[in-house]
């Protein structure tokens, strides 16, 4: 597979919720009243007033800086927080229009990796020449502030603990390495975990639209990226330029309607690569029916849970490595031949290939290090919202509506959601309608069989959104820019290059 749609694919993987940790954030405290006018908030004069001081950063035709922002806004005079940002200036032909930040969801994932390594270079060649491509890595994320919670080895054992537990020794299990996680974000990062909400980065982002010297804030925010922007143009109307939501998420909605809706999402994406897979010779869940391939996906998981298979190094592969590894390849049906492949290797005993999909999703190196994706990612989802479950009791009264919601992936996802009832930091945010009323218009795009942010969400939030415009790809997988269809790409184009927002409703395939 094309490197490059890799790791677009994997930037944007979590999209809102990870195995073993919880769904997608909706929340936070809001600015003054101050804060949306056109002029710097009150307090915030220092830095709004900085200068960026740009520098080479090892990477042709990149420049980086560092710019500051309060640690907690509700008390700007009580220290900073640095955060790295990341720029590659407009190539031309044409006038440039502005700086367009980016950002690739998770949360937790970095926004400068998918600058350098993606958006930089792979966006339409128009978009790159006329606009200073930007990322801003959030707060608690990769260069910025980093939330660390475990060793290396600590996430080895983290991401191999039974998700689906049998008994209440697998429970007591699985919820004392929620606790251990949670403890561990505690002890390394306890004073920047307060202060990684959404609202909080949407804050920031305004600084930094400030610095670069643009009126209004440009924007394409993939998955949990669409939280973001989302969150922004609420605080800021008057502050929104042209703004691409890719692959929406819903801020009205609670934990558990979050993770139940994406569970059944994820079904979603199964039945279509079981589809796919049975009519392919090579399909090693069999070629009968897609009823069959979710019984013998279902089988092996369980011989996993049963006996692990080697995998060529000391870890193994076991039922939740396994899920892993097939919830990772639902997100672009690109990756669906590789996914065959690891399937059929873990059936003769050899899971290396579900494995690396695993790795991938968890940002694991070979060296055994983890990227900060899982860390970042649970603490922004517990500040953001209140826990799906508070305890395991919770869960196993939900558990038949999650297993209806998919027969496959339910019982997975709906342990998954218990790991905000360990965290130690109390939830800032709730749900709430997100209407930014007055702003200039915002695509939201919607794609039909997206697993993560499933079509509905993305109908809900351009509903919500009092200037919100839908355009929907009919497809499958996570997203929809850069994805294949020149009716999608066209048509945010236009909007980014001319202002023009596609028809409200307009589809593509």
């Amino acid at each position: 597979m094309d490197t490059r749609r890799l790791l677009r694919i994997f930037a944007t993987a979590l999209g809102t919720a990870g195995l073993l940790v919880s769904g997608c954030s909706s929340g936070g405290s809001a600015p003054s009243a101050s804060a949306t006018g056109s002029a710097a908030p009150e307090g915030l004069e220092p830095y709004y007033g900085q200068k960026l001081r740009w520098r080479d950063c090892g990477v042709e035709g990149f420049q980086c800086t560092t710019m500051k922002a309060p640690l907690d806004y509700g008390k700007p005079e009580g220290g900073d927080a640095d955060l790295a940002v990341s720029r590659k200036k407009a190539t031309g032909p044409g006038k440039r229009i502005g700086s367009l930040l980016v950002n690739p969801g998770g949360p937790g994932g970095s926004a400068i990796g998918y600058l350098q390594g993606y958006a930089a270079i792979g966006y339409p060649a128009p978009v790159r020449a006329r606009y200073d491509m930007v990322a801003v890595d959030p707060r608690g994320v990769a260069r910025s502030e980093p939330v660390t919670c475990l060793t290396g080895k600590q996430m080895d054992a983290y991401t191999q603990v039974d998700q689906t537990p049998d008994d209440d020794a697998e429970i007591t299990k699985l919820n004392e390495a929620f606790d251990t996680f949670a403890k561990g974000c505690e002890k390394r990062s306890g004073e920047i975990l307060p202060h990684v909400s959404t609202v909080e980065t949407a804050r920031d982002m305004d600084i930094l639209r400030s610095l670069l010297g643009d009126e209004k804030l440009h924007y394409v925010g993939a998955s949990y990226g669409t939280f973001l922007g989302a969150t922004y143009a609420d605080l800021y109307p008057g502050r929104v330029g042209r703004l691409v939501l890719d692959g929406a998420m819903d801020p009205s909605l609670p934990a558990i309607d979050i993770n139940r809706d994406q569970t059944a999402g994820f079904e979603g994406a199964f039945q279509s690569f079981a589809a796919d897979c049975v009519k392919q010779p090579d399909c090693p869940l069999g070629t009968r029916s897609t009823a069959g391939a979710a019984t013998a996906l279902k089988k092996l998981f369980a011989d996993l849970d049963e006996e692990p298979v080697p995998t060529g190094e000391t870890r193994k592969l076991g039922e939740s490595l396994a899920i892993t590894g097939v919830i990772a390849a639902m997100y672009d049906e690109a990756a669906w031949p590789q996914l065959r492949e690891g399937l059929a290797g873990a059936l003769r005993g050899d899971g290396s290939g579900l494995l690396a999909l695993a790795d991938s999703y968890y940002e694991r190196e070979p060296s055994g290090k983890y990227a900060n994706l899982m860390f970042a990612n649970a603490a922004v989802n517990c500040l953001d919202l209140a826990p799906a479950f508070s305890g395991p009791a919770a869960v196993e009264e939900a558990l038949p509506a999650f297993e209806k919601a998919s027969p496959v992936f339910g019982r997975g996802f709906a342990w998954a959601a218990l790991n905000c009832g360990s965290w130690p930091v109390e939830a800032t945010g709730t749900p709430h309608r997100t209407e930014a009323k007055g702003a200039d218009p915002i695509v939201v795009v919607g794609t039909t069989r997206d697993p993560a942010t499933p079509y509905k969400w993305a109908e809900s939030l351009a509903g919500q959104l009092s200037s919100g415009t839908l355009l929907t790809y009919e497809g499958d997988g996570h997203t929809a820019y850069g994805r294949g269809s020149d009716c999608i790409d066209t048509a945010i184009n236009t909007y980014l290059l001319e202002g023009t927002p596609p028809k409200d409703g307009k589809k593509c395939s």
